[in-house]
C-alpha cells in the first residue's frame, strides 16, 4: 500500500470510527452514570469491596479501572480508600479454576471466597452473554451483592440480571466501539468519585483529571 493510499485508509477508518462512537456514548444517560457513581460511592463509605471482571478487551478495561479506582480516588479528601479487586488479575487462581472447574467458573469461584452482603460486582461485557459473568452475577445476587453491568449490543442476558447497568446499544459485533466507550465511562465514573470530596484544601495543587 502506498503512503498516499495508507493515509486515505486511515482517514476513512478514523472518520467511520468516530462517527460510530458518538451516538454510542450519547446513549449513556446521566441517570445511568449517576446510579453507578452512587453505588460505588456508597460501597466506599461502607467499607465494602468492589469486584470488577471482564473477558478479552473488557478484561484489560477491568484491570485498568481497578488501578484508577484504587489510586486516583485517594485524591478525594475526607473519603476512605476504595477496596477494589480485579477478578481477572490473579492469573494462577483464574487458570486453576478454568483448568479444574471450567472457564465459566473463573469469576464465581473467586467470589465464593470473598463476596458478602453490601459488596458490589461490576461486570464489563459487550455481549452481555458471557457464561462466566452470568454465573458471577447469579452467585453475587445470592450473597446479597449489588450487581452492575457495563453492556453493549442488545444488552444480552445480563441486562435483565444486574441491579443497574450502563448499556450502550449497538449492532452485534461492534466490539471496538463498545469497548472504547466502556473505557471512557470508567474514566468518567472515576472522576466523579474523585470529585466526591468532603473538603479540598485550597493549597491542594492537584488539578481535576479533566479540567473544563
Amino acid at each position: 500500500m502506498s503512503k498516499n493510499n495508507s493515509g486515505s485508509v486511515v482517514k476513512q477508518v478514523l472518520s467511520e470510527y468516530l462517527k460510530a462512537l458518538t451516538p454510542v456514548t450519547e446513549a449513556a444517560t446521566v441517570n445511568m452514570i449517576d446510579r453507578v457513581v452512587e453505588l460505588l460511592a456508597s460501597a466506599r463509605q461502607q467499607g465494602a469491596t468492589i469486584y470488577v471482571a471482564g473477558n478479552g478487551g473488557s478484561a484489560a478495561t477491568a484491570s485498568h479501572w481497578v488501578n484508577d479506582l484504587c489510586k486516583a480516588t485517594k485524591k478525594s479528601a475526607g473519603r476512605p480508600p476504595m477496596r477494589v479487586i480485579g477478578l481477572n488479575d490473579n492469573v494462577s487462581w483464574l487458570t486453576a479454576l478454568a483448568n479444574d472447574e471450567g472457564y465459566e467458573r473463573v469469576f464465581s469461584g473467586q467470589l465464593e471466597n470473598f463476596a458478602k452482603q453490601g459488596d458490589v460486582l461490576v461486570v464489563i461485557t459487550a455481549s452481555g452473554n458471557s457464561a462466566n459473568l452470568v454465573q458471577a452475577v447469579e452467585l453475587a445476587r445470592q450473597r446479597g451483592v449489588t450487581t452492575v453491568g457495563f453492556l453493549g449490543f442488545d444488552g444480552g442476558i445480563l441486562k435483565d440480571k444486574v441491579d443497574a447497568y450502563l448499556w450502550l446499544p449497538t449492532h452485534k459485533g461492534a466490539y471496538g466501539v463498545v469497548e472504547s466507550a466502556h473505557s471512557l465511562f470508567c474514566h468518567v465514573v472515576t472522576e466523579c468519585l474523585v470529585r466526591d470530596a468532603v473538603t479540598v484544601p485550597q493549597s491542594d495543587e492537584r488539578a481535576p483529571a479533566y479540567p473544563s
